[in-house]
C-alpha cells in the first residue's frame, strides 16, 4: 500500500494490531466454514428429495426448452425492460429538467407526478394499467372498446416508477454541476434552453451514469413482475417448465443463473463507465504551472527556471 493509501486509511481508524488482525481472521474462517456448512446442508436436503438427478436436469439439455420457453422468455423480458428504458430515460429528462424551472407552476406539477409515482407500488401501476378500461367503463358508463396487452400493462408500470426515481437522479445531477458552468454560459450569451443541453445535461449524465444504470438493473428486475398479469417472461415460461416436468428446484436455478449474468454484466457496464469518466476527468484535469513535468516544485525563495533559448536577466549592480 502507498503512503498515501496509508495516511487515508489512518485518517479513518486505527491500523489493527496482530492481536486485531488474528480476530479478523478468525472471524472470517468461521464465517466461510458456517456458510459452507449452510450451503452443504441444503445440497444434502435437495439431494435426499431427489432435485439433482438427471432426469429433471434433462430438460434444460434439449433444444425444444430453449426453442419454446427459455428464449422466448428471455426476448419478452429484454424486449419489455428495452421499451421500458428509452420511456423511463426520457421522462426522468422531461420531468427532472420540469423540477428545476423557474415557473412554480410547472415545478410543483412535476413534483406531484413524481411523487405519485415514486410513492405507488409497481405491482398496483401494472395492476391499475390492465384494469384502466374496465374502470373506465364502470365508472363513466361508456364502454371504451380497447383492452391493454400484459405486455403494455408491465412497460407503463416500469415508465412510470423507474422515470419517477430517474427524474430525482437527473435533478439531482445536475444540481452538483458547479454554478459556475451556467454563469459562464450565460456570460457568452446562451439562452436557458442552450445552457441546459449543451453544458448541464452533458456534465450531469456523465456524473450520474452509474446511478443509471443501476437503476436501469431494478428495472430489469422488475420486469418479472409481469408473471402476475400473465406476461409470458422469463420467470413465467420458467415456472410452466418447472410445472410440466415437474423440476421447481432446478428450473428455479437456471432462470436465478441466467438473471445473475445480465445483471451482473450490466453492473460491470456500469463500473467501466465510472471508471472511465474518472480517466477522462484525471487526464483532462490542468497541470499546475509552478510544478515542472517530471520534477519537484522550486523550494521557497527560488526563482523559476527561465525557459530554453532565453537571455540570463541583467545583473543590477550594486551602489
Amino acid at each position: 500500500m502507498s503512503i498515501l493509501g496509508r495516511d487515508e486509511a489512518g485518517r479513518l481508524f486505527d491500523a489493527p494490531g496482530p492481536k486485531a488482525r488474528a480476530r479478523q481472521w478468525g472471524y472470517t474462517v468461521v464465517t466461510l466454514v458456517g456458510f459452507v456448512a449452510v450451503l452443504g446442508w441444503i445440497y444434502l436436503r435437495l439431494g435426499e428429495q431427489g432435485q439433482w438427478e438427471a432426469a429433471k436436469w434433462r430438460p434444460f439439455v434439449q433444444a425444444d426448452t430453449w426453442l419454446n420457453y427459455v428464449l422466448p422468455g428471455l426476448g419478452n423480458t429484454l424486449t419489455a425492460a428495452l421499451i421500458a428504458t428509452v420511456l423511463a430515460i426520457a421522462f426522468g429528462l422531461v420531468f427532472g429538467i420540469g423540477r428545476l424551472s423557474e415557473h412554480t407552476a410547472v415545478r410543483v406539477a412535476c413534483g406531484a407526478v413524481v411523487e405519485f409515482f415514486r410513492g405507488i407500488p409497481l405491482l398496483m401501476l401494472i395492476f391499475f394499467t390492465l384494469a384502466l378500461p374496465l374502470g373506465f367503463s364502470q365508472l363513466f358508463g361508456v364502454p371504451l372498446g380497447i383492452q391493454v396487452s400484459p405486455l403494455a400493462a408491465v412497460v407503463t408500470g416500469l415508465t412510470l416508477y423507474n422515470g419517477s426515481v430517474l427524474a430525482e437522479v437527473f435533478r439531482a445531477g445536475i444540481n452538483s454541476v458547479p454554478a459556475g458552468q451556467s454563469e459562464a454560459a450565460y456570460s457568452l450569451g446562451m439562452r436557458k434552453p442552450q445552457v441546459m443541453t449543451v453544458v448541464l445535461l452533458p456534465q450531469a449524465i456523465s456524473s450520474m451514469m452509474p446511478a443509471i444504470v443501476a437503476q436501469l438493473v431494478v428495472l430489469l428486475k422488475d420486469s418479472a413482475l409481469g408473471y402476475i398479469v400473465s406476461f409470458p417472461e422469463l420467470l413465467r415460461n420458467f415456472s410452466l417448465l418447472g410445472t410440466r416436468y415437474n423440476n421447481v428446484i432446478p428450473a428455479a436455478i437456471i432462470c436465478a443463473a441466467i438473471y445473475i449474468v445480465i445483471n451482473i454484466s450490466l453492473s460491470r457496464l456500469a463500473i467501466w463507465l465510472e471508471r472511465r469518466n474518472a480517466g477522462r476527468g484525471s487526464a483532462g484535469a490542468p497541470r499546475s504551472p509552478s510544478v515542472p513535468a517530471g520534477g519537484a516544485p522550486p523550494a521557497a525563495g527560488d526563482s523559476p527556471a527561465a525557459p530554453a533559448g532565453a537571455e540570463p536577466a541583467p545583473i543590477q549592480q550594486r551602489r
